[in-house]
């Protein structure tokens, strides 16, 4: 290769220069997710490795299943477990702790007060640290219930940004309000995880984009990202960790409390955004 207008000297310096560059770049390391996916047909849940590269140290996140999540992990050599976390005390989701603490004894249940066999409830925006590069935010998101927690995460090294929401935030949706209120949901989805960067990746807890895809629609018939998400979704079967908190605040009904359309599907007329919120819940539920 010659660059024209430069000595053959000059090349080599170019050429070396990006060499190091390359070399510089692959070897630039980042936390990295695993998603496991369990009960599928049935539940359709996701549980998540998360691992920061650079040391290997990783959080199991929602192992509800240790027969499926196991084999997943055995394999993996270069990761060593730090801590068991759940989103929320929902059997779906923390149903795997006593087999993962009887393998792992030493390991600490990080979750809500309510999970099965917790030892650290970190309180609402406490930072935990995994690795070299990963801070871990959790954020308190009571209303699907009350010990419902978010884990947003931050790498240093490499910028990106992820956030596992559990039963709160789904593609699309939310959960329902099984111990809270849609002023609790609200909060919870445009004041916590709407202050997010607009660039944090988002790993629900299950994968019902399909569904809340159909509802949307009905809901918000003319958005022009939402029949994008649509033909997403027609062609792929697992859609988490494609989409981001910006992406929800397009195509998401509960994260569009005062678009006029949804506004008009509830009908609506307080002008509360948390009226609208319980309205929209009740027309999924019985969609």
């Amino acid at each position: 290769m010659f660059f024209p207008g430069t000595t053959l000297k000059y090349t080599q310096l170019l050429l070396n220069n990006l060499h190091r560059t390359s070399i510089k770049s692959s070897f630039k390391r980042k936390m990295h997710i695993k998603s496991i996916p369990m009960r599928w047909g049935t539940g359709d849940n996701y549980s998540y490795l998360l691992t920061d590269e650079p040391t290997g140290h990783s959080w199991i996140i929602d192992p509800a299943e240790p027969n499926e999540v196991l084999p997943e992990l055995e394999p993996l050599a270069h990761i060593e477990l730090k801590a068991i976390v759940n989103t929320h005390h929902h059997y779906d989701h923390s149903g795997g702790n006593s087999t993962f603490h009887k393998k792992y004894p030493s390991l600490p249940v990080i979750a809500g007060k309510d999970s099965p066999l917790v030892t650290k409830t970190p309180k609402s925006n406490e930072t935990l640290k995994l690795g070299k590069n990963l801070k871990i935010t959790a954020l308190h998101t009571p209303c699907h219930t009350q010990d419902s927690i978010c884990w947003y995460v931050e790498d240093s090294e490499s910028g990106k940004k992820a956030v596992f929401t559990g039963d709160t935030l789904f593609t699309s949706g939310c959960g329902r309000f099984f111990e809270g209120t849609g002023e609790e949901m609200d909060i919870a989805l445009n004041k916590v995880l709407a202050s997010l960067p607009d660039d944090t990746v988002v790993y629900p807890g299950h994968e019902y984009t399909a569904s809340n895809v159909k509802f949307s629609k009905s809901v918000m018939p003319n958005n022009n990202a939402l029949a994008k998400l649509d033909q997403f979704t027609s062609q792929n079967e697992f859609t988490t960790g494609r989409f981001t908190i910006g992406d929800e605040k397009l195509f998401n009904p509960f994260m569009k409390l005062s678009d006029e359309a949804v506004v008009k599907a509830t009908g609506v007329t307080s002008g509360i955004d948390s009226d609208v919120m319980d309205v929209l819940r009740k027309m999924k539920n019985n969609f």
